[in-house]
């Protein structure tokens, strides 16, 4: 790539020197090597882009062909397996889904002419690089995928997992990464309304920053990033275009971190949020005035990025003059003006007679722009830059008809590829069923004590106070609560509510049940806060593809999740693959990252009014479990804290009984009948109770032994199992015999287990819990570890 590189003009645009490797040149010399192991491409894939080609590519095809079929772009050892959400997708789950699976975001309908885009990504090998930037433009980068929608983006969440809270590393990370995610957010004055922070040895150097953005429109506005219309013009806007980031989240998100090898750390990308808040307002003017005919934002590799896509889903052409882009370095070579990924840039069609009003806008607001080039209709990209033809590709080859992969999955020795790891069956075969358990009240307290300031159940106020979860003044619910509600309509009350989940834990046991039980759980929340569930986006972090195991894994997650889908109605918008988090030995039990698919569910009110929250407020109320406890101990909090043990199978997925919990808890809220409402997941009714007197500062008084005689179980399983479709509601007294009405009504199993009040918490036969000593505990975790 370094034969393109040429000083730069005093006004920051390079001017050739030198040999430049142009497509005639290449055609002329075939048999010039060719760094292409080094930009991550197979012997093979070299050998097809040939092929495709009818001769070498010049060093700029190559770089463009190297970022867009990486893994991290063309997803080519999971798109095989994608296409199964397809096939578990109705036509009743298209109902509100106004665009699906392929573009920048999903945008679904919620009524009233309103419409929601949504999205969750990975930037997780750049954050173990550079924390800050690497999180900060992991929040950049998914807020621009929503604006190219044509939406206003009015919320963020973020989903992060750290390594051992203990390891001396952790709290680089950790600061860096909080500070990014709460700096580049704050800064654009988008609310953090809710998300995940997860401590776990498994990720100690590879940490999952997911990053999940929402925005508003109405039907109307909805934009699509392709390229029609010959003659229209390519705009450039935004940040001018530098060296951060050549390459960097492309390579970062397809190759692990080899010790014993080439380090392959490109620059991350650097982050301006404040050129981001700009971006936003210039591009909803542009878009009000009806000057964009497509729309693409800048991010993995950049400009062949943008072109190659637009040009691709257009099924038109497109002639690029590169000496136009605007530079704040002006010593790129055309390579690496191609792949650069500097943030804070889009990339419009626009029809030459709105040219002037889109560049009046533009200048409105301070942001510069440039055309670059025009849309053809020959169906080509081609690329100049000084008059020198670099690029000339048939775009679909670069960005969609990348190499797909038939991965084999599991032991790579059998007969068959698709069998389970071999360490599979005794990792299952170890329960924590068989562990000792505490006896006593006693044991029972100390046990409880020491869950709730265990670093994944404490609380997360030290990471979330750092973000603003009010800003904007529409913010119905953010952490702690169970769900983050947003108001929509100001008039009406129309609103949404988002809940992300994932347990790695669960799914290291069983990657199918693992990955079902991130959506129910998601599911739930959404259903706790009164919400109905319409539709989920995803991040799927996983070890390498190139290993058996975590392939297998990541299939079986898909799978599950699919059906999963199918079974509760709620289609899958989009979202992410990020692969290759792996840093041990290929073929053990611990070479990757405990496998993580991230799940969010998008629901809707037709008023926030009538959201419900977590914490119980009222004195006097009554405390109905919904739901039914079973001797489900594996891969549960109490295992991990208590005995450090990982092994057996998790709570079942019983995705009917989710169904009908959900229909119970949204009638509930509807009618106004209960008071607060708490899912229980992690840490089971114990840290679910805990939760619930520490969110206002009300306690209660419950008693376990209805609960242990009616489903069987001991005391220490009635607090401590982590069994699924199961909730917690606070209800006024007046409200308790139609709650319960209509949990039976749907088969939902019921249970008063005491009252709301005092200042305790007051378990009989285990003890009584000041609400005060609970805060403290909770909150004591994180500052000790990070300050």
């Amino acid at each position: 790539m370094t034969a393109d590189l040429a000083p730069s003009s005093p006004h920051g645009r390079p001017h050739p020197s030198g040999d430049v490797d142009t497509v005639e040149h290449a055609a002329s010399t075939p048999e010039q090597a060719q760094p292409y192991a080094e930009l991550g491409l197979k012997d093979d894939e070299y050998a097809k882009i040939r092929e495709i080609l009818g001769r070498r590519p010049t060093n700029a095809e190559l770089a463009m062909y190297s970022v867009m079929w990486s893994e991290h772009c063309s997803y080519k050892s999971s798109k095989k397996h994608l296409s199964t959400f397809g096939k578990h997708t109705t036509e009743a789950m298209r109902e509100k889904l106004l665009v699906g699976m392929g573009e920048n975001a999903g945008v679904v309908d919620i009524g009233d002419g309103w419409a929601v885009t949504f999205k969750v990504e990975s930037h997780n090998h750049p954050s173990y690089v550079e924390p800050y930037q690497g999180a900060a433009t992991g929040v950049g980068g998914i807020v621009r995928d929503i604006i190219s929608m044509g939406a206003r983006p009015v919320a963020v969440m973020d989903q992060l997992r750290f390594g051992a809270i203990d390891h001396p590393d952790t709290a680089r990370v950790v600061h860096g990464v909080v500070s990014g995610v709460g700096g580049y957010g704050n800064s654009l004055g988008l609310p953090n309304i809710g998300g995940e922070t997860v401590f776990d040895a498994s990720y100690q150097t590879n940490p999952l920053v997911n990053a999940l953005a929402v925005g508003v429109m109405r039907h109307e506005d909805i934009h699509l990033a392709s390229a029609t219309g010959p003659g229209n013009q390519v705009v450039l806007f935004g940040a001018r275009t530098g060296g951060d980031g050549i390459g960097g989240a492309s390579i970062l998100a397809s190759e692990t971190f080899d010790e014993g090898g080439p380090v392959k750390r490109p620059s991350v990308q650097v982050g301006d949020p404040f050129m981001e808040k700009v971006l936003i307002e210039c591009c909803l003017e542009l878009f009000a005035a009806g000057t964009v005919e497509g729309i693409q934002d800048l991010g993995a590799a950049g400009i062949s990025c943008a072109t190659s896509e637009l040009a691709a889903n257009g099924g038109s052409g497109m002639h690029i003059h590169l000496e136009e882009v605007l530079l704040r370095d002006p010593s790129l070579n055309a390579g690496e003006i191609l792949m650069s990924e500097s943030q804070e840039r889009m990339m419009a069609v626009v029809r030459p007679e709105k040219l002037a009003e889109f560049q009046a806008i533009a200048a409105k607001w301070d942001v510069e722009a440039a055309v670059i080039g025009e849309v053809t209709g020959d169906g080509r990209l081609t690329i100049d830059h000084h008059g020198h033809r670099i690029v000339d590709v048939d775009p679909a080859t670069v960005a969609v008809d990348s190499p797909v992969y038939d991965r084999p999955y599991a032991r790579p020795d059998w007969q068959d590829p698709y069998a389970r790891p071999d360490w599979q069956d005794a990792l299952q075969a170890d329960t924590a069923e068989a562990l000792p358990r505490p006896e006593g009240a006693e044991e029972l307290a100390a046990t409880i004590r020491t869950l709730i300031a265990s670093p994944n159940l404490a609380s997360k106020g030290w990471v979330t106070d750092q973000f603003d979860r009010y800003v904007g003044g529409n913010t119905a619910l953010s952490m702690p609560d169970d769900a983050g509600v947003l108001r929509i309509d100001e008039t009406t009350g129309r609103g949404i509510a988002i809940a992300t989940d994932a347990n790695g834990r669960y799914t290291k046991l069983d990657p199918r049940t693992g990955a079902q039980l991130a959506l129910a759980e998601a599911y739930r929340n959404v259903a706790t806060s009164g919400a109905v569930p319409l539709a989920i986006t995803d991040c799927l972090n996983f070890g390498s593809p190139e290993d058996p195991g975590p392939m297998w894994q990541l299939v079986e997650a898909i799978g599950g999740l699919a059906e999963a889908c199918e079974a509760l109605e709620v289609p899958v918008t989009g979202g992410n693959v990020s692969l290759y988090n792996s840093t041990g030995e290929p073929g053990l039990i611990d070479s990757a990252i405990h496998p993580t698919p991230v799940v969010g569910v998008l629901g809707v009110f037709d008023d926030v009014a009538r959201r419900v929250p977590s914490g119980w407020q009222g004195e006097g109320e009554s405390v109905l479990l919904l739901g039914t406890t079973r001797e489900e101990l594996s891969g549960s909090a109490w295992a991990d804290v208590v005995h450090q043990h990982l092994g057996g199978l998790p709570p079942r997925a019983d995705l009917d009984a989710e169904r009908a919990l959900a229909k119970v808890l949204i009638t509930s809220a509807a009618q106004q009948l209960g008071s607060a409402a708490h899912d229980l997941s992690e840490g089971g009714l114990a840290q679910a109770l805990v939760e619930s007197v520490t969110r206002f500062g009300v306690g209660a008084q419950v008693s376990l032994a209805a609960l242990t005689e009616r489903d069987g179980v001991d005391a220490a399983t009635a607090l401590f199992s982590e069994s699924q479709a199961r909730a917690l509601v606070a209800v006024p007294a007046e409200h308790e015999e139609r709650l319960t009405a209509l949990a039976a009504e749907n088969d939902v199993p019921v249970l008063r287990l005491g009252t709301t009040g005092g200042t305790a918490l007051e378990i009989d036969g285990v003890g009584s819990f000041a609400v005060g000593e609970l805060r403290d505990l909770r909150e004591g975790t994180l500052p000790r570890y990070f300050g």
